[in-house]
């Protein structure tokens, strides 16, 4: 059994040798590196979530300039969000 084990690394183990080498160095080192690969991968990850938060503020910020341009719903939406009054009225914030 011993001799079958010498003989094939004899004849095929340059080969696990040069193949180990490799996937060490696909792994660890150089910019293609998986290392590198999935910290690239994590930051596009992040970089998408950020995109699509950014893209959501937009499309809120567009509702408010399309609700702002309406003059009926100006005098609501400064009420609402800013707490605006006139001078005759109180105005009573309850949280829930």
């Amino acid at each position: 059994m011993k001799e079958i084990w010498l003989y094939r690394w004899k004849k095929y183990g340059k080969y696990v040798l040069a193949i180990a080498v490799f996937a060490v160095v696909m792994v660890f080192f150089g910019d293609q590196s998986m290392i590198n690969y999935v910290k690239r991968a994590r930051e596009i990850h992040h970089l998408e979530e950020q995109r699509d938060s950014y893209r959501e503020g937009i499309q809120k910020a567009r509702h408010d300039l399309d609700v702002l341009q309406n003059t009926d719903s100006l005098e609501r939406f400064a009420r609402e969000q800013y707490y605006m009054h006139t001078e005759k009225e109180d105005v009573y914030l309850v949280e829930e």
